[in-house]
């Protein structure tokens, strides 16, 4: 298993600020992220999914 994206790697992989990615996250229409303890991370699969989604 790949390890897991930051929300800064995610932003930088999407092209977007990071502000974006948790405002997406807040109207629930962003790529699907997790809390690890006090951590948001994101799976790599999970992204890509939503970006071909987006197409």
């Amino acid at each position: 298993m790949d390890r897991l994206w930051t929300v800064d790697e995610v932003a930088a992989y999407l092209g977007v600020p990071v502000g974006t990615l948790y405002q997406w996250r807040c109207r629930r229409i962003g790529p699907p992220g997790r809390r690890i303890g006090k951590h948001l991370r994101y799976l790599p699969e999970d992204v890509h999914a939503w970006v071909r989604e987006q197409v």
